[in-house]
């Protein structure tokens, strides 16, 4: 994949055909974030987002220890003490995570090892969750006296609910990848040696299926999820408009009518 310039070396961006991937690469601390690493998590998705080869996302760490271990803690003193580092490192977290939880193509967080605090913050923002059956989870803020805005809350409360919310912050301990699917944090589990080939035949399902119809679902939801009267009903009328509207859907009926598998190009 080109060169995008002017970013850390502590994200690793590589494009494998319609697949863009970023890795987390911070192993020597559990691909921790630092604040360059959130900083230009926002920047690499734009650049994914304006490449129309790339149908799908998939967010993981470097190596076999961890997705991402949050925060990384050693530069908490120096971006997180004084009120005017502290804003603006709010800030970064908080663009970045808008961008990855509105970002208009699917996107799969790849999860092995440890996935604590910011990490799991980071994997909730994606559409779907895929994790090893040996992955760790944990939220230790209760452990740090580190409070947690609503902006960070409120999507952890709304993918797991409010009991399993507080059960998860009130003992800050590990959960099993199997505990995480049961309150409904993980899609899938799969033994640690088939994650990769389980998520790669994934990203080729979603890879090879009509752009424009995950497009307008991601909307819909999104906007279904919202109160009545925050709703931008106009905006699902559009999109879904515009499936019917599009080549692909003509593509789509001939393809079926041909008994062969559609080619999609996403207009």
């Amino acid at each position: 994949m080109a060169n995008i310039t002017g970013i850390t070396n502590q994200l690793i961006v590589e494009k494998q055909g319609s697949v863009g991937i970023i890795k987390f690469n911070n192993p020597t601390r559990l691909n921790a974030m630092t604040f360059e690493m959130w900083r230009d998590l926002g920047v690499v998705l734009e650049h994914l987002k304006d490449d129309d080869e790339i149908r799908v996302v998939v967010l993981t760490g470097e190596g076999n220890e961890a997705f991402c271990a949050g925060a990384d803690i050693s530069e908490f003193e120096k971006n997180r003490s004084p009120e005017k580092g502290l804003n603006l490192y709010n800030d970064t977290v908080d663009n970045s995570s808008d961008i990855l939880r509105k970002f208009p193509k699917p996107t799969i967080a790849k999860i092995k090892g440890h996935c604590i605090g910011g990490g799991v913050a980071l994997a909730i923002c994606c559409d779907i969750r895929i994790c090893a059956d040996n992955a760790i989870f944990a939220i230790p803020a209760a452990k740090l006296s580190l409070g947690y805005r609503i902006a960070g809350l409120k999507p952890f409360v709304d993918l797991v609910g409010p009991s399993f919310a507080k059960e998860v912050f009130f003992t800050a301990r590990k959960f099993t990848a199997g505990e995480a699917r049961d309150m409904g944090m993980i899609n899938r589990v799969v033994p640690a040696s088939e994650l990769n080939a389980y998520v790669a035949d994934y990203t080729r399902r979603i890879a090879e299926n009509a752009p424009l119809t995950i497009h307008a679902v991601k909307i819909i939801v999104a906007e279904s999820v919202k109160d009545d009267s925050t709703r931008d009903l106009d905006l699902c009328t559009r999109v879904t408009d515009d499936c019917f509207k599009s080549e692909d859907y003509k593509e789509g009926y001939r393809a079926f009518m041909e008994k062969r598998k559609p080619l999609f190009k996403g207009r």
